[in-house]
């Protein structure tokens, strides 16, 4: 890489720095304005269009950005070969080091899911489906599920999926001091026990 283009990335990434720094305050994205977030990031407000045409393609690549994240540390779950019991502890816990690693990430996911950008929101729907895409192809290998059909596999993925993105908000911003049973992080792994065991024995809705 160039000077010139590595000078580029980097202000590039100083301005997604930016955003989230901001944001860690409780601010939305929505209430960022460009010259704020510019003058965090140390350039002149005209110097933003030469990496974004406007705040809705900075919120686009703030999703794109953490969407790598979290599918990094999927894979790194997927490499666990999480599968039963007590891989889910295991798998939650990588899960987590890379929430943790990662905060102001995983905190703009966790607060723009149902934030007050439309363009954002509907990025990190396609983020989450997308999730779950790669969570159905995932299931078709497990060797305790050979009895589940794709739309069985489906309907777990989706679980799974909306679990973990329904607890960021509470690893993020946990709200006090808890018994270890009601920590996030607790209830994280026992909903995915819940839902893997019940998967062992899902026979189809005809059998409800």
């Amino acid at each position: 890489m160039s000077p010139r283009a590595e000078q580029k990335q980097q202000t590039r990434q100083a301005l997604l720095d930016a955003a989230r720094f901001l944001m860690e305050s409780g601010r939305g994205f929505g209430s960022l304005s460009l010259r704020e977030v510019t003058r965090h990031a140390g350039i002149v407000p005209t110097g933003f269009y030469r990496h974004f045409t406007d705040m809705d393609e900075l919120g686009l690549a703030l999703v794109t950005e953490v969407g790598e994240t979290f599918r990094e540390a999927i894979r790194q779950v997927r490499h666990n070969e999480m599968q039963m019991g007590g891989v889910i502890d295991a798998s939650v816990r990588i899960f987590l080091t890379n929430v943790e690693a990662n905060r102001s990430q995983f905190l703009f996911l966790a607060r723009e899911q149902y934030g007050g950008s439309r363009i954002v929101r509907q990025a990190i729907g396609a983020l989450r489906e997308g999730i779950t895409a790669d969570l159905v192809s995932d299931l078709g290998h497990m060797p305790k599920l050979p009895h589940l059909d794709i739309a069985a596999q489906a309907v777990i993925a989706d679980l799974v999926v909306k679990t973990v993105f329904a607890t960021l908000p509470e690893l993020i911003d946990p709200l006090a001091e808890l018994p270890e049973h009601l920590t996030p992080q607790a209830k994280m792994t026992q909903q995915l026990r819940f839902i893997f065991i019940g998967s062992k024995h899902w026979q189809g809705l005809g059998s409800v």
